[in-house]
């Protein structure tokens, strides 16, 4: 049971890894799951099962080739579907990445225990998926996910520059610092990571797992965020403001 209570109207950085450091995706469908239980698991009616009913978990346990199509189209493009309630969000889901062993969230919590239902959801479901589909048992998780309360608009702003684009730089070939060395093929990778809301705030997608909430202010249009982006990854403002940032 956690300890802390979440506040309605107030952000939350929410953040696991894998357990021993291990992955929690191994391959691109994996990612897509996750992507698809980022989507549908954030609803008052969901269960954990809610894939499975819709077959997106057989497609995701499917051989290699299946249609990856449908599956990045059921995150950003395929509507609710209509024999579904209708959507009740239980958080907003502001910004986001996903590592191969580990995961960011920034979250909004909009009805009370919404982000405790939501994570729950999403910790089971996905890792129920995961264990399925690899014939092993146990959590996937190093423990439950921590979460840390935002209390400052500055500290939001950056830690959003840090969840969807220096966490994903981590993975350009060389790391963070290579990416600065390399600065217009880094940005070129980082555009084409599917796996974080980067392109959304790029103006490059329109995600339906995102909600900007108060980030659409901070950046009213794709260039306003651009050019944070590059201000703070030039500057490394963000170590100031955000300090040491770890997943311990």
């Amino acid at each position: 049971m956690r300890k802390e209570k979440f506040i309605v109207n107030h952000y939350y950085h929410i953040y696991n890894r894998g357990s021993r450091k291990a992955e929690i995706v191994r391959d691109t469908a994996d990612k897509w799951r996750f992507m698809q239980a980022l989507r549908f698991f954030n609803d008052s009616h969901s269960s954990a099962h809610i894939l499975r009913q819709a077959g997106f978990l057989s497609l995701s346990l499917s051989a290699p080739g299946a249609d990856r199509h449908r599956e990045a189209e059921s995150v950003f493009d395929l509507g609710w579907p209509p024999n579904w309630p209708d959507r009740d969000p239980l958080v907003k889901i502001l910004c986001y990445s996903l590592i191969p062993n580990h995961f960011h969230l920034l979250l909004k919590e909009i009805s009370e225990s919404g982000i405790s239902k939501f994570m729950h959801k999403l910790g089971m479901g996905y890792a129920n998926f995961f264990n399925l589909k690899y014939h092993e048992v146990g959590s996937i998780f190093q423990g439950p996910y921590k979460a840390k309360l935002i209390k400052e608009e500055t500290y939001l702003k950056y830690l959003t520059a840090y969840i969807q684009v220096i966490n994903v730089l981590e993975l350009y070939p060389g790391g963070f610092e290579r990416a600065l060395e390399n600065f217009s093929e880094a940005m070129e990778f980082l555009n084409k990571y599917s796996f974080s809301s980067h392109p959304d705030y790029a103006g490059l997608r329109s995600s339906l797992i995102v909600d900007k909430d108060i980030l659409g202010e901070f950046f009213p249009n794709a260039d306003a965020y651009r050019k944070f982006v590059l201000e703070t990854i030039v500057s490394r403002d963000f170590n100031k403001i955000l300090g040491d940032l770890t997943l311990e």
